[in-house]
């Protein structure tokens, strides 16, 4: 919950149009907020439209927010330009004598690697939450991305080359160490890895990692946020939609939990109390 928690406090959506317009925060019932440009009722759901773009939103259930307010924190800083100023000016060498250059090797094939077991549902989901754990988020938030990216299919590999539960293109798994991406714990490690760099990378703007994360970072920052594609906008409408519906569904569990406990005192239930007064020991131990 406490991971959770910290990911309501960076859980928003970077504008599309200029960091210099004010934009507003929907507010919703779990805690998380969306920063959106302007916003349409829509029957029983409310639009938030993340630019002026009238292409770019996301379909809220109206019953989910809260309340609307005025957002005021700082937008994002930009990402550092390469420095363009001279250097030293350094006299060049006389010219060597050039030489024939080296015959390259012959390419390699690259090879297609499967998973040597695949992991249960129980060693998946220890996976998932040891990984979660060490790089500090929700592992709530890491399956929803998994069924988004996946469906928790270990063999699973996109038109594009994606591998792996969370669909690791070839040269981001070798980037991020991860030699086999059909090898589901090294998948989920280095996946869960290269999330946390994204939500760093965007000052922990959720939507703007997984736009990133998607479609690649070089599209966030050429569109300055969410790109202009209806299968990423649909892909990070259906985590949100997805990590929101695990968290109302675990805040109700623990409401209906507390409510149980506090049925079962003794002070409320005497003939409750009456059974377990006339209990055998090992009888009270095993209720």
């Amino acid at each position: 919950m406490k991971l959770w928690l910290n990911f309501a406090c960076g859980f928003v959506i970077a504008c599309l149009c200029s960091a210099a317009l004010a934009s507003d925060l929907a507010v919703l019932q779990n805690g998380n907020s969306i920063r959106h440009d302007h916003r349409r009722d829509i029957g029983a759901m409310t639009r938030l439209y993340l630019g002026t773009d009238s292409d770019s939103f996301i379909d809220v259930p109206t019953k989910e927010i809260d309340h609307f307010e005025k957002d005021t924190s700082p937008a994002p800083l930009p990402a550092a330009l390469p420095s363009t100023s001279p250097g030293p000016v350094v006299p060049s060498p006389a010219p060597a004598k050039s030489l024939p250059a080296p015959t390259p090797p012959p390419p390699v094939a690259a090879k297609t690697r499967a998973p040597k077991q695949l992991l249960s549902t129980q060693q998946l989901s220890d996976v998932i939450n040891s990984s979660s754990d060490l790089h500090h988020l929700d592992p709530d938030l890491v399956n929803s991305v998994i069924h988004a990216e996946s469906g928790f299919n270990q063999h699973a590999r996109s038109p594009k080359g994606a591998q792996g539960l969370m669909q690791l293109m070839p040269g981001t798994a070798s980037a991020l160490g991860v030699d086999n991406a059909y090898d589901a714990q090294a998948n989920v490690e280095g996946g869960t890895k290269y999330l946390r760099e994204l939500l760093e990378r965007y000052n922990f703007d959720l939507v703007k990692a997984l736009a990133a994360y998607n479609a690649g970072p070089q599209r966030v920052e050429k569109y300055h946020g969410v790109p202009p594609y209806y299968e990423t906008q649909a892909y990070i409408a259906r985590i949100i939609k997805d990590f929101n519906r695990k968290k109302l569904a675990e805040q109700k569990a623990t409401a209906a939990a507390k409510k149980v406990a506090a049925g079962k005192t003794p002070s409320h239930h005497p003939v409750a109390a009456k059974r377990a007064s006339i209990a055998t020991p090992g009888q009270a131990t095993a209720r």
